[in-house]
């Protein structure tokens, strides 16, 4: 059995940083890190070589493998603790701050210093958003590209792979703590890894994983909300004035009707959308690229309510794969619909998109969203599409096109320490798969902080 001072599980933004970090700080610690998915290089989606529709892969490229879902997206990174997950209650606010900062330094370094770094802190767009009942929520956000993004990750690998050994394509399918107190991984190829710690670090994709690590060694985990809405597409012009200011507007709305918080997620200007693949279930995304010569006509953007559950519910998650499956049952993916369809209570049909003016990125099934998304979640966010283009006009145009669903999963919250240690000594969760963060910055300053942590413990050469 090969033995390790330091097993990391997930290669995602929280473990691509601490492998980086604990590779800098040069402890001379054993270190694996392993992941179900693939090498940077082999992520490569199949609808992006000319497949027509998600073909399910497993693991599917967009979610798994180096760098994690954070890989192909747009590569947004917000610097802020207002949204994005809770990591500052743990180890305090400047902390927090002072470690995605750190990121955004080490991401400069690696070929990210010529993007932009908006700020909405003194926009002007607050003050019109309030006087029309919105709320631009405040953050710095450095916008990368999925082209440039791939490419800082690619520097990042080599950095640290000399010194940090990693396997893809490989499944953890067991966890065993030993009489010493060690850890032992058992592979789904049978190989078992012994380590001092162990760090889950897998992800959104990996939260069923987790909840199943955790269940078994009774560590208490709180059950998260479960996000459903739509992607949202429309001409770039109409929100040009806002993506050209602050690029990424968090916008929050609270509607008359329900009372419920809608807001939007990831903007993508002159974007595309995508789909992803998360445990067999096929739903939307956005991305978008730095190179000027792969931008299209289009912004994207999500609208997404929240949904929180009572006793005796409790699988939020479960909530939202449901009303996914039944997307993907109707439209057999993706399903499409005209906004102007929508509201007059018809089918988008293949005749009635012949005649529409934004063209899709996308390829999917014209449909009808009602059939699919509750009446509660659709109605907030009909009427979030009316408050939007008060501040942005042409939002509410006929032509504006709606994919869906879009569902954003939380992990449970795993009950963690100011250190992101379990009561497990030396078994740390941290990153999405934690349930304490929900953003590329905050899951990769987690990363930061715990490998800062094993450096003091294993001596830094630094």
């Amino acid at each position: 059995m090969d033995r390790y001072d330091v097993i990391i599980v997930g290669a995602g933004a929280s473990g691509v940083f601490m492998s980086y970090e604990m590779a800098r700080l040069d402890t001379g610690a054993r270190i694996l890190m392993i992941d179900k998915g693939a090498p940077l290089e082999k992520r490569l989606c199949p609808i992006k070589k000319g497949a027509k529709t998600c073909l399910k892969c497993e693991p599917c490229h967009i979610m798994n493998g180096y760098g994690g879902a954070g890989t192909l997206s747009d590569g947004k990174y917000n610097i802020t603790t207002h949204f994005g997950g809770d990591l500052h209650n743990y180890v305090g606010t400047d902390t927090a701050l002072e470690l995605m900062e750190y990121v955004d330094e080490v991401l400069c370094s690696m070929g990210g210093a010529d993007a932009k770094l908006y700020s909405t802190a003194s926009s002007e767009l607050k003050t019109i958003a309030l006087r029309n009942n919105l709320h631009l929520l405040e953050a710095k956000v450095r916008h990368l590209g999925t082209d440039r993004n791939v490419r800082i990750l690619n520097k990042m690998f080599e950095y640290s792979n000399s010194k940090i050994e990693t396997r893809f394509y490989t499944i953890i399918d067991d966890v065993i703590i030993e009489d010493d107190g060690s850890f032992t991984v058992v592979t789904d190829k049978g190989e078992r890894f012994n380590c001092a710690d162990l760090v889950l670090a897998t992800g959104r994709s990996g939260s069923k994983w987790i909840s199943s690590v955790c269940d078994k060694f009774g560590i208490r985990q709180k059950k998260n909300r479960v996000d459903i809405g739509v992607r949202v597409e429309l001409p770039a012009e109409i929100f040009r004035h806002i993506t050209d200011d602050v690029y990424e507007s968090k916008i929050v709305y609270k509607t008359d009707k329900y009372n419920d918080m809608v807001r939007t997620f990831c903007m993508n200007p002159y974007g595309e959308v995508v789909a992803e693949n998360t445990n067999g279930i096929v739903t939307v995304n956005g991305h978008s690229y730095a190179d000027p010569d792969l931008r299209t006509e289009n912004t994207n953007f999500a609208l997404l309510v929240s949904n929180k559950f009572t006793e005796p519910f409790e699988d939020s998650n479960e909530y939202g794969e449901s009303i996914a499956r039944l997307s993907n049952m109707l439209g057999g993916g993706v399903l499409l619909q005209r906004f102007g369809d929508l509201v007059k209570g018809r089918r988008s049909s293949a005749r009635r998109m012949e005649k529409c003016f934004t063209r899709p990125t996308l390829q999917a099934t014209p449909g009808d969203l009602s059939l699919v998304i509750p009446k509660r979640q659709l109605d907030n966010i009909i009427e979030m599409i009316y408050a939007l283009d008060k501040i942005a006009p042409g939002t509410a145009n006929e032509d504006t096109l709606l994919y869906g669903v879009e569902v954003k999963f939380y992990n449970s919250k795993v009950e963690v320490d100011e250190n992101l240690q379990t009561k497990i000594p030396g078994l740390y969760a941290l990153g999405d798969g934690s349930g304490v963060t929900h953003s590329l910055s905050q899951a990769s300053a987690s990363g930061v902080y715990v490998a800062r942590l094993l450096a003091d413990k294993y001596g830094r050469k630094e």
